[in-house]
């Protein structure tokens, strides 16, 4: 709030404010897609693959988002009705465990990715000992470490955040994570095509590697929409840190609100995405309609 009420005073950007009625209603939404998803798995045996498992963390990380601007909202409300004072250890610490919930979703949310495109990497090109090598049981050890990692992480980030050792990592983490994946897109694409000219006369095996292509074409789209949604807060951060008072930096911070409200569009977004390039979650989502019916 500081650094907003000081960057009105060097640009003439004015700050755009979301009501706080549309970020309990996207948050509201995001929170409601992600649990259907969860549910969904949980219900469909045919859905309990290591794929699922790592979908379903990222529904999780995506939950905490928008649970986080929620309880943010509300935490904003009370300290305007005077019930809170930010200057109090309670709210302090109150304020740290909510910052801390949000490094979560984001780590969370990146390493979510990262699984998944490993997986989709195993499935395309080690297709017939993938069985063997990505098991349930190894799925679970993964995301096991994956959210060991991040919570221990976003604890020390959000204890420490006003630290540039602390930020510096973080918001060189972002990138480099994405560039890790493109990385392993590129990889994946350039030995898949390579692949595709060599199988084109086994009808069955064309078939198996378009429904892996499918699956990596869907990844694609998820890293596509997360980079849309979190990199402009991201680079929030890093100006907020280094360049609070120069007047570009400051123009920019001015739509703090509208970058929050693409994190909690991410939420609604992705199980969108499930929702239509899935069949097995499209009938699993149908059946749960006509029970509830």
């Amino acid at each position: 709030e500081n650094i907003s009420d000081f960057s009105l005073n060097i640009t003439d950007c004015a700050q755009v404010v979301v009501p706080e009625e549309v970020f309990f209603t996207v948050a509201a939404a995001g929170i409601l897609e992600n649990l259907l998803i969860l549910i969904a798995v949980v219900r469909n045996k045919n859905l309990h693959l290591p794929m699922y498992f790592f979908i379903c963390s990222l529904a999780i990380s995506d939950m905490l988002g928008s649970l986080y601007k929620t309880l943010e909202n509300i935490f904003i409300i009370l300290c305007k009705m005077g019930y809170l004072t930010r200057h109090r250890d309670f709210e302090k610490k109150l304020d740290d465990a909510m910052d801390s919930m949000f490094i979560l979703s984001l780590l969370g949310s990146i390493f979510s990715l990262l699984a998944i495109a490993a997986d989709r990497y195993i499935t395309i090109f080690y297709a017939l000992r993938y069985h063997n090598i990505m098991t349930l049981r190894r799925a679970v050890v993964i995301l096991a470490i994956i959210w060991a990692f991040c919570a221990g992480s976003s604890i020390a980030i959000a204890l420490f955040s006003y630290e540039a050792a602390t930020v510096i990592p973080f918001t060189i983490l972002f990138p480099l994570m994405m560039f890790f994946i493109l990385c392993l897109y590129v990889h994946m694409f350039l030995l898949a095509r390579s692949h595709a000219k060599k199988i084109a006369s086994l009808p069955s095996s064309t078939a198996h590697h378009r429904t892996n292509m499918k699956g990596a074409i869907t990844l694609t789209i998820f890293l596509g929409v997360f980079l849309c949604c979190w990199a402009p807060f991201v680079l929030h951060i890093l100006l907020a840190r280094f360049c609070p008072h120069n007047p570009y930096c400051a123009c920019y911070m001015s739509i703090f609100h509208v970058n929050g409200t693409l994190i909690m569009c991410n939420a609604i977004i992705n199980p969108m995405i499930f929702a239509f390039r899935s069949p097995e979650l499209r009938n699993t989502f149908k059946k749960m309609l006509y029970c509830s019916r």
